[in-house]
């Protein structure tokens, strides 16, 4: 374990120094799981990887990757050539694809597609400003206007784009400073029946067999960007054990989430959600429903394994233990006033789901109205409003206020006389039936608004930034804070796993899955040119392949690689067993999907025969990796 001295010390303002043998004693104890953390690239866990994996994550290593990765708004990317040549998945360039459906190959730079609105940023310098904000006063106008003048200032100084992180809830604040490329284009693309095979059967699960994969330039003054750090394309990929490393941004995470909001989401607020999303796909399976019940219907059956809960249990009772012997006073009382609020709380979830959180689940014309309500900018994007459709969620929806009853909401002048279905039907048919059924619940909704941040809003942001100080105080730097969409790097190994089904899982799909289905018949069947080249293909090359790295949203389109610093593959996904890491990880089941460098490179040479791109990635013509 890494020595603790360093940290004990940062905290000697905090921690009276006669109580660090106790609070030693009690770090001592608190297991750290192997191969977790989404660590900030200058608090990378370099004494943990020597003892764990006995590897020497050098400076240099790190820098390379670090340098390599890019962030592409909320999501991640790698150079992979000296010519600006990145690396991302497929949904990352959705917006610039000149078909929704279809591949795009650029024959050469003059055929790449401007993508507009979309820039790829380099973290390439890192500063801790703390001292800087804690000095500039306690209130949050104060901090802001330090944020500002700091941030100015970088911009100015360095010419780069400049932005304060702020991490361990405010116990630590990082100044970010990033190299921007505004000018991408669009080099190469799969179908999408290649990039999301299966998706709706086999979306958040494993095994998996998704060309998930985009390459996109970087330009400077109308040329090919000058790359120093990019990443080799690794031909040997990797195998079952592989130590490998993985970059991004992961999304936020609720880590710092207590045994007693773990125990509500899993007995309140998440089964009332699934059982709503639930009802709804039965009558229609809007892919938008399909995709929150699958997510939110995970973190339910993983909540629901005892063991979570009880880890996060035992190891709030070790923090609190630690705090008290480092002399922290009350260090239990944030615990107790966040179960205590929660216990109060739980009669309002359900018509707080119904009238403000999740409205009208499925409904766009609901959604829609309350934005406009609110003045807020209502969503035009996607397909034609389906009033088939409509009725269905807005009959369901009258039907949840009808359970609810008269007191939550003004029931009666709502159905004015009628059935849900009826009623539901005549909102559909005008023009402002919808605005109406929006403006009359807006009353109640506000009201719960209100019940909800008094009761508990406002605790959950003040409890998060207690716990989180008492964890910085105890740990320093061998904690990682919780992901805020900022880049990370993680470290971790190659492997298969045993489901909850109890069937194992190995550790790589191959394109042979592509081709599952006799005659290439059923739904999610590939496009022609896959089948047309079938007899060409190695159908036992690597496609997807599975790790143990704590990887969050954030992560998706980043590259992973191994000790070389060579890239094997992409991440694109999460199987199931991973969505409750958003509150607590665990290794046993859960696990990141990447495509792999080889099933990349197979595909190119030989169902999209992008000769210029393979040898671009360092790839010999004509021979893929087979």
């Amino acid at each position: 374990m890494r020595s603790c001295s360093g940290e004990i010390e940062f905290a000697e303002n905090h921690i009276q120094v006669k109580h660090k043998a106790a609070v030693l004693a009690f770090l001592f104890v608190i297991p750290a799981a192997a191969d977790e953390g989404m660590w900030p690239w200058n608090q990378f866990p370099h004494d943990s990887i020597q003892q764990k994996q006995k590897f020497d994550a050098t400076p240099a290593f790190l820098d390379h990757l670090r340098l390599a990765s890019v962030r592409i708004g909320a999501r991640s990317g790698s150079f992979v050539s000296s010519r600006g040549l990145i690396a991302t998945d497929r949904l990352t360039v959705a917006g610039c694809l000149p078909s929704a459906e279809n591949s795009f190959i650029a024959t050469d730079t003059h055929a790449e597609v401007k993508c507009n609105g979309l820039d790829a940023s380099v973290l390439v310098g890192m500063e801790d400003v703390s001292g800087q904000l804690k000095s500039a006063g306690t209130s949050l106008a104060q901090r802001n206007a330090a944020i500002a003048r700091i941030e100015k200032d970088c911009a100015a100084k360095s010419g780069n784009v400049c932005s304060v992180v702020r991490l361990f809830a405010g116990g630590r604040y990082d100044l970010y400073r990033y190299k921007r490329y505004s000018d991408l284009r669009l080099v190469f693309a799969p179908e999408y029946s290649a990039a999301f095979f299966g998706k709706e059967r086999d979306s958040i699960s494993y095994l998996r067999y998704g060309l998930d994969v985009a390459f996109l330039r970087a330009y400077e003054d109308s040329q090919p960007a000058h790359i120093a750090n990019f990443l080799k394309w690794s031909t040997d990929g990797v195998k079952d054990g592989d130590l490998i490393f993985s970059s991004g941004n992961p999304g936020p995470t609720s880590r710092l989430a207590t045994s007693a909001q773990l125990t509500f989401y899993r007995d309140t607020s998440l089964p009332i959600e699934v059982a709503r999303l639930q009802t709804r796909i039965q009558l229609t399976a809007l892919p938008s429903l399909v995709a929150a019940f699958k997510t939110q219907a995970g973190k339910l059956i993983g909540l629901r394994d005892d063991r979570l809960v009880t880890r996060k249990t035992n190891f709030e009772g070790k923090i609190k233990r630690a705090a008290e012997a480092g002399g922290v006073p009350d260090a239990t009382k944030v615990w107790d006033e966040v179960a205590a609020a929660y216990k109060k709380w739980t009669p309002f979830e359900r018509p707080y789901q119904v009238l403000e959180e999740y409205p009208a689940l499925g409904s766009r014309l609901f959604a829609n109205a309350r934005a406009k309500l609110r003045g807020e900018a209502p969503d035009t994007s996607g397909p034609p409003i389906n009033k088939e459709a409509e009725v269905l969620m807005l009959t369901q929806y009258l039907d949840e206020l009808r359970i609810l009853g008269d007191k939550e909401s003004p029931l009666k002048t709502i159905l004015g006389g009628q059935t849900p279905k009826k009623a539901a039907e005549a909102m559909v048919a005008s023009e402002d039936g919808v605005a109406k059924l929006a403006a009359l619940i807006e009353p109640h909704a506000q009201k719960l608004r209100k019940q909800h941040e008094e009761i508990i809003g406002n605790l959950e942001v003040s409890a998060a930034e207690k716990i989180a100080q008492y964890r910085f105080r105890i740990f320093g730097v061998t904690d990682y804070p919780d992901g805020t969409s900022t880049p990370r790097v993680e470290f971790g190994t190659v492997s298969g796993y045993t489901d909850r089904a109890a069937v194992v899982q190995p550790f790589a799909s191959t394109i042979s899955g592509m081709f599952y289905r006799k005659n290439n018949e059923g739904p999610w069947q590939v496009s022609r040119q896959w089948v047309d080249v079938r007899d060409t293909l190695n159908e036992v090359m690597p496609l997807n392949f599975v790790s143990n790295c704590d990887t969050g949203g954030g992560e998706y389109g980043g590259p992973v690689v191994n000790k070389a610093g060579e890239l094997v593959g992409i991440t694109f996904d999460g199987n199931l067993e991973s969505l409750p890491n958003v509150f607590l990880y665990t290794s046993e089941q859960a696990r990141a999907v990447h495509v792999d460098a080889r099933g990349i490179v197979e595909a190119l040479s030989k169902v999209y025969k992008t000769k210029a791109l393979l040898e671009e990635l360092g790839i010999r013509t004509g021979t893929g990796v087979s």
